[in-house]
């Protein structure tokens, strides 16, 4: 246990915040402190043991935090921590046993100091497909996911991103992001209270439909099952490759169709078929050429359609045996040609065999819906990854070399993820994006899902990128269910990425500015509702006092105002009015006599009260700016 302890600090030691910046060791201290002594002063609340450092299992220690956060004066104890060191504390220290749960050991004193916080491949895999960018705003999350996105996609180390857009410049990074986005690897959603379960995974959605023969629609309305934005994204990510001009004829995205050659089981067509490398079917009737004219009195349209018309070149053919098995599979390598010779089924098209009587049940993959007799239609339900799994099942070990999975990585780009209903928008598949619960992993799990009946599960290569911001709503909050299957990069202002600068003739510290505004919304609300430094980007790049004060104006003040909406002393204190004259005060603050305001308060018990009003003027005096800072002492 003094063990762990002790590695808990070391790993605080080396955990490094957004900017790259190590914590102090004041902070480090505060933190292992306020771990240490801070859960035997919780009450109302039954917990195993007080001591968390003995607690080493990460799914036993997520549910000792969780009923600790529950206990009745928990908002207390973190207050009287410091800046709620104590509720950040415990999200490290579940950090800090899923890092290392996830190499196989605790026991990090035998190893050297290197070794010990070495990134293993299995620790990205598992641990790092999940990731949620939190702190308050301004503080540069949806900069970063752009650097994040490109590092997974090229598998690259974040910091050696960081560095590239550094000296290429970001713009260097985002025109990769982009490119990345336009072929598919890249997707973005924004998560908001309405957003739900259909716009995410799937939904029943209504269209309308047309007359025929018309563009306008009747104004009927069908309902067709639709996928949402994710399940578009993961199957996406698990279509495999298909190799341009490979032997097989396999074209790019091809269509795959359910084939009945003269019925069910062994048949004289189905034999003929296998033996002469085509398929064939029915409606001898009609003819050869089929056009406008053309009276289906025995029906079979559709079917014909599917045959003649749709069905191209390169796509796949799943023969039926049963209704819940196939027996072949072929890739259609032809036109389709009327057999003259052959006494009936005389359509008929070229096929390349990839396998023959396999007897392959497919209901699974087909949404459990069986199979018909009907010759020839589409089946949607069953992927090209589906048949690739099949083949490779069958030792079609060639098939390879013209269809590979895809190795590539995607990333899905959540933002505000705190601001939507998790278990509305996630349901079932909040299970499913776990690491070790991915296609392809040791514990990997698929679900049914409700509307398509489809089986479904997320691809290994998905990764998840989310962003939160913290002054909306406190990571201590969050969806404990999404909580425990991400991790948490944790994003706060950088003030020393802003610089000096001289404007109207003085010199004014951005840097210290933000910074001494920060200490002070720290002590007087807490390191969650801080203003980020790309507020100041702007003004950093082009100082003057015209862009200082419309940034005070329009975005300060009326962010502070926000936090501070009860308490508008706070705001002064924050922007340091209480040391400057009046002139030069953001926020003037007036006493009012209510005497002389109301006259005769004979029956009414009114006090005098301090009224505040924006000042404008301040806004254009650099003195205002200037002795935010000049009368504080940070050291």
């Amino acid at each position: 246990m003094r063990n762990r302890k002790k590695n808990y600090t070391d790993w605080l030691r080396r955990k490094r915040k957004s900017n790259g910046q190590s914590y102090s060791e004041n902070t480090i201290s505060s933190y292992v402190s306020a771990l240490t002594t801070a859960p035997a002063r919780l009450n109302g609340v039954s917990l195993e043991t007080t001591n968390v450092f003995e607690v080493d299992s990460v799914s036993e220690y997520s549910q000792l935090r969780l009923r600790m956060e529950q206990a009745q004066n928990f908002n207390e104890i973190n207050k009287k921590a410091g800046n709620r060191t104590f509720q950040y504390s415990l999200a490290y220290y579940e950090e800090f046993l899923r890092e290392f749960e996830s190499r196989g050991s605790l026991a990090l004193e035998t190893k050297p100091l290197g070794e010990r916080y070495a990134i293993s491949d299995a620790r990205l895999k598992l641990l790092d497909k999940n990731i949620i960018l939190y702190g308050p705003p301004g503080t540069g999350k949806t900069y970063h996911t752009v650097l994040y996105a490109v590092s997974i996609i090229e598998n690259k180390p974040l910091d050696d991103i960081r560095e590239e857009a550094e000296t290429a410049g970001y713009d260097h990074i985002k025109s990769r992001y982009d490119a990345y986005k336009a072929q598919g690897q890249i997707a973005f959603t924004t998560f908001h209270q309405s957003y739900g379960y259909e716009e995410f995974i799937e939904g029943i959605k209504p269209q309308m439909l047309a007359d025929e023969g018309q563009e306008n629609s009747s104004g009927d309305i069908s309902y067709e099952i639709a996928p949402g934005i994710f399940r578009r994204f993961c199957e996406a990510a698990q279509k495999p490759i298909v190799q341009d001009q490979n032997d097989y004829g396999i074209r790019q995205d091809p269509t795959i169709w359910k084939v009945s050659l003269g019925g069910s089981g062994e048949n004289a067509i189905k034999t003929d078929c296998f033996n002469h490398d085509r398929i064939r079917i029915g409606w001898d009737s009609y003819g050869e050429i089929l056009n406008e004219e053309t009276n289906y009195e025995h029906g079979g349209q559709a079917v014909l359609n599917n045959f003649i018309v749709e069905m191209a070149i390169g796509d796949l053919v799943l023969v039926l045996h049963d209704k819940a098995t196939i027996d072949a599979i072929g890739v259609v390598t032809g036109d389709y040609e009327w057999l003259q010779d052959t006494p009936q089924f005389k359509r008929s098209r070229k096929v390349s065999w990839l396998a023959k009587n396999i007897r392959e049940n497919v209901l699974e993959l087909n949404g459990n819906t069986n199979l018909t007799l009907s010759s020839v239609y589409r089946l949607s339900r069953i992927t090209l990854a589906d048949v690739l799994s099949i083949l490779e099942k069958k030792e079609s070990a060639p098939m390879k070399l013209a269809i590979q999975n895809n190795e590539k990585n995607y990333v899905f780009i959540i933002d505000e993820i705190n601001r939507g209903n998790i278990s509305k928008v996630f349901g079932e598949l909040i299970t499913l994006i776990e690491g070790s619960k991915r296609l392809g992993m040791a514990e990997e799990t698929r679900l049914t899902l409700p509307y398509s009946q489809k089986i479904f599960g997320v691809p290994n290569n998905v990764y998840l990128l989310a962003t939160m911001n913290t002054a909306d709503r406190s990571i201590a909050r969050l969806d404990t269910a999404l909580r425990r299957r991400f991790t948490f990069a944790e994003m706060m202002p950088d003030p020393e990425c802003l610089a000096s600068h001289t404007v109207s003739g003085q010199l004014i510290n951005l840097s210290q500015m933000l910074e001494t505004m920060n200490r002070r919304i720290e002590v007087l609300y807490d390191r969650e509702h801080t203003i980020g430094h790309a507020y100041f980007i702007e003004v950093n790049k082009a100082p003057s006092l015209e862009l200082l004060g419309h940034l005070f104006q329009h975005m300060v003040i009326p962010l502070l105002q926000e936090y501070f909406y009860d308490d508008v002393e706070k705001i002064r204190l924050v922007l340091g009015d209480n040391n400057k004259p009046e002139e030069e005060q953001f926020i003037n603050q007036t006493e009012v006599n209510v005497q002389r305001l109301f006259g005769n308060l004979e029956n009414v018990n009114l006090e005098d009260e301090m009224v505040y009003r924006v000042n404008t003027a301040a806004f254009e005096k650099l003195e205002s700016y200037l002795k935010i800072y000049e009368s504080a002492n940070l050291d």
